[in-house]
Order: structure tokens, then sequence, then C-alpha cells
């Protein structure tokens, strides 16, 4: 997830001249009235965003990452809403109301009067049929298996049965949704605030190719149907989209800003520039080699906060040399984390020695990922390969960003110091990526995974076999056992018990490799207010506003 590009610092020719136009526009804004552009977006109730990347699309069951849940979180609302400080805390969204029986196994959620963006109300019916279209399997999603709690989700995406009734999830009537799952789930209102689970509008669907139609034309921005805060304004690739209130939004007596302006930047040095010129409130990332100086010489607009995240690297299973786990842990064994953190990325990541990060309650992370070298030099020589002789000439995809390359080359260096073996870099464009990973059309790619909840299962379930985000070609049947008996088990320890199993196998076959736990580093404007740290980063935008800077010196 292709022409190959050996320069990830620098803009391409049509990133270059969409940012001059952007600078361009806003210095004539600003000029006249002598304020940074910053300035007068807030007084214009308007947030200026980098949100890293062009978006893949904005149907939340065709995408999977995070620029596009930034933009899509603004557009559309789920039974269950995020709550402005606490990640743990359900908030209500479409549904007013809900309750459970005693095990969590069944739960009745009770939905308030809203509409959409077409004029249709927010109907119990819509979330049948988007449930239905999600788990389609003509459809693709690559979320799906996040419905498998759903009591029949899996027989009918898996096509054993072509009956959606039998899923358990019934519009009672217009505002009575009842949900019933394969075991007790006392997470699952957390579950319910992915996009993945959100509502879509069964008419623009229908009226735009159809509930299994991948190229469906509801998304674009001439027929974006919407129930968010926001609603779709304009959408042109690679510079902006914007979105701005709604004004029929069912809470929009709360929502305080106007709108917000996402810049899909994926230079990082670019954004920074953009940052500090008073060109956006906020960035997505900060480059590693700048954080020791943006703490110094901007102490309240550099942040460092938990993140609930793993930054690792894919393998390629299928292809060889990887199909041979000494391989796979010969790569893993020999990487020192503490040195990439400590001198590469800098933003006090966690050396990771498993996937699932450590900070849930009653889940212990693996420490099977150590930095172990003389055991990789041995595997490796058991593989074939002694003191790297022979290793094939393979590479590391990216998406095009400095701080991947960064940590991409910190690797390279390691594996040629303890393993004697030389392996390339190349970058691609966030869209160009994907689809490379997804078609495993890569040797090892960069990745990350953000919790889509508080729940080590959102880590862990990914690699089952078949997974539309597992993209490694990588299938254990007693990994996907302990992942099924953890969707039935009847006690929390239980299910925590065999989730930690299955991380214990997923470590010994290493399909992955564990890098480092994330910490979330970016620039904040001091004009933000209703912004708090949030381990999930997930920040409804409907509680942010922007204070009034001070007016600008009469000249």
């Amino acid at each position: 997830m292709p022409p190959r590009s050996q320069s990830a610092a620098g803009l391409t020719r049509r990133a270059f001249a969409a940012l001059s136009l952007m600078f361009s526009a806003g210095l004539l804004a600003a000029c006249g009235s002598g304020e940074r552009y910053t300035d007068q977006a807030a007084r214009d109730g308007i947030l200026l965003f980098g949100n890293g990347s062009e978006p893949k699309g904005l149907d939340p069951h065709l995408v999977t990452g995070v620029p596009e849940n930034k933009i899509i979180s603004a557009l559309l609302e789920g039974l269950i809403a995020y709550h402005p400080t606490d990640d743990l805390q359900p908030e209500p969204g479409m549904a007013e109301s809900w309750e459970s029986n005693d095990d969590y196994s069944v739960w009745t959620f009770h939905l308030r009067d809203a509409q959409w963006t077409n004029g249709d109300p927010v109907r119990a019916s819509d979330f049948v049929y988007s449930w239905h279209r999600m788990l389609t399997p003509e459809l693709g999603a690559e979320y799906a298996e996040m419905l498998y709690i759903l009591k029949g989700a899996e027989a009918f995406h898996q096509g054993k049965t072509t009956d959606f009734s039998t899923v358990g999830v019934k519009a009672v009537d217009d505002k009575t949704l009842v949900v019933t799952l394969e075991g007790s789930a006392p997470f699952f209102l957390n579950m319910l605030k992915h996009y993945s689970w959100f509502p879509v509008n069964p008419r623009a669907v229908e009226e735009n190719g159809g509930m299994a139609n991948r190229q469906s034309g509801w998304s674009t921005l001439e027929n974006y149907v919407g129930n968010g805060p926001f609603v779709l304004d304009d959408w042109v690739t690679n510079q902006i989209i914007k979105v701005r209130k709604n004004p029929n939004y069912w809470d929009a007596d709360r929502v305080k800003l106007n709108g917000v302006d996402f810049y899909p930047v994926e230079n990082v040095t670019t954004e920074e520039t953009m940052f500090r010129g008073g060109r956006l409130h906020l960035t997505n990332t900060v480059t590693p080699d700048k954080i020791p100086v943006f703490l110094e010489k901007m102490p309240g607009e550099m942040m460092i906060e938990p993140y609930l995240g793993s930054y690792f690297y894919r393998i390629n299973v299928t292809r060889k040399p990887f199909d041979d786990v000494r391989v796979r842990k010969a790569l893993a064994y020999s990487i020192d984390k503490k040195l990439l953190v400590d001198k590469v990325t800098k933003g006090g990541q966690i050396p990771a020695t498993g996937f699932t990060p450590p900070g849930m309650v009653g889940f212990d992370a693996s420490t099977a990922a150590q930095f172990q070298p003389d055991l990789a030099r041995q595997l490796l020589a058991e593989a074939g390969y002694p003191g790297g002789k022979g290793f094939p000439d393979v590479e590391i995809l990216i998406n095009t960003n400095e701080a991947h390359r960064k940590i991409a080359e910190a690797l390279q260096a390691m594996w040629r110091k303890e393993l004697g073996v030389n392996i390339g870099i190349y970058n691609q464009e966030w869209k160009v990526y994907l689809d490379s990973q997804s078609n495993l059309d890569y040797d090892l790619v960069r990745a990350g995974w953000i919790a889509d909840y508080a729940y080590p299962n959102t880590f862990l379930d990914i690699f089952t076999t078949g997974n539309g985000n597992n993209d490694t070609g990588w299938s254990n049947p007693r990994y996907d056992g302990l992942i099924n008996q953890a969707r039935t088990a009847k006690t929390d320890d239980q299910r925590l018990k065999l989730l930690h199993d299955a991380e214990e196998v997923l470590m010994e076959d290493m399909p992955i490799i564990p890098i480092y736990w994330y910490t979330r580093t970016y620039l904040k404007s001091p004009l933000i207010e209703g912004w708090h740290p949030k381990a999930l980063d997930n920040h409804p935008l409907k509680y942010v506003s922007l204070k009034a800077p001070a007016a600008p010196a009469a000249e």
C-alpha cells in the first residue's frame, strides 16, 4: 500500500502549490487588520486544525485511520458520544438514555429527537440499516469484525447465513433499539463511540449506489448527509476540508465553534511553520528533534500527553525471508527501544515489550519483545543468515512523514549493526500506503494502532484470521480460538486472562514488531478552550471554543 520516492522531507509540487495558495490567502486576509490569521479565525469562531493527511474518505464504514476519525466525528454521531474530559465515561449521543440486563449482554437504547441534514428524522432503524451495511460481506468493511460482539454478526458477515434478522439488533420502534451481544460486555458503551458503529442515512446511501457499493457517492461534498454538530461545507483535495456548525443538531446550543478548517499537511516541518506563523491553532504532530526546543521556547504550546496506542511494524509473513519466525524474532529482539525513544522520538514514549499498551485495569502488558541482541544473532544464524550473509534485499514502507523516516533510519542502523543486514526504506502518500498495506504489497511496514476504546481487545481483535486490519498474512487457530472465547466469557477476569494468553501467542509468532507505546505530541494555541488531555485523543469539538485574542494595536 506504486512509484517509490526516496524523499520524505520534500513537498510534492501539488502540495507546495496548495500551501502557497493558503499562505497567500491568509496574508491577504490578515494584512489589513494587522492580525495573525489564527487571531482572525478565533474572532470568527473557526478552529484551524492540522490533520496530518488527506483522508482516504469520509464514509465511516470504509475507513480505518485517525485522520478520517477526526473529521467524521464532527459530521456524524453515534448512540454514545465522546465525553469532554474522560474517555472511560459514556456521553449521551443519539441515545438520550439506556439500560442493560444484569450481565450486560442485552442493551436497550432510547433515542432522542434528532434529524439528519437532509431533514429525515434519526430512527432506531437507521442503526439497524447501518450495522447491516457494515456487516454485508460485499461491502468489504475493514472494521466489520468490531461488530462481531453482536450476537450472530460473525455468522452473517462470513456468509453462513443471509438472514440479518438473526443478528442481535432490533428496532422495537422509531425510538427504541435493543442490542443483544454474544456475551457479557460491560465495556460495550465505550465501543459505541467508534465510527464503525456510527449510523449513515439510509436514503442517502440508497440514492447513491446502495448498501453494498464501495463506490457509493453519498459521502462526497455534494451528497454528504450527517447528524453531527457540524456539516460538510467544502472539500478541496490535499488542501482543505471545511465543516461548519449544524444549526439543526440536537445540541446546537452547546456548540460554540462556527466551524473547523482541517488542513491535510503531511510535511511536519511545514505544519510547524504554519503554526508558528499564525496559520494553525493545532498541529497533528511535532518533529522529534524540535520537541526539546519547543518545550523550552513555547512551554505553554508544546503538548506531551498520555496516549493509549502502539507504534509497531507489520511484517508480511507471506514473503521470504519473513515466513520464518526466527527471522521475525531476530528483527524484533535486535532493536534497542530505550535508545530509540531517548535519542530519536524524544517525546516520553515507552519502549514496547508487547503490543497492547499498559494502563488498562486488570491486564498485564507482555514482556516478550525485549532487547536481546545475542539471541537475535543466534536466531538469524539458525534461519540461514549468519552475520546477515545471504539476507535478501527487503525494504521498509512508511507513509510520507519525517518522524517515521527518522525511526526507520534508526532501525535500519540497528539492524545493520546487530545483525549485519541492510534494509531499504521507501515512502508513499497516505492513501497509497494504506492500499499497499491492505494488499500485502510490502516487506515491512510502519504502523500505529490507537485504542478505539479502553479495553485490550481493541488491540488484539485485529490480528484474527481474515480481519480487515490484520494486514500481515498471519493466521493462528489458537489465537483465533482465544479471541472467540473472550467474546463469550462470563466474567471480566476470564476475558482478560484469555486476552493475555492471546497476546503471548502473538508475541511467540511475532508477525509484528512492537517498537514503542505512544505519547501524544503536538502544538496547541493558547486561544483554544475546552480541550483536555485524553488517553484516546478523542476531543468532542462541540465542547471546544476559541477565546478572543487581544485587539491588534492601532497603526
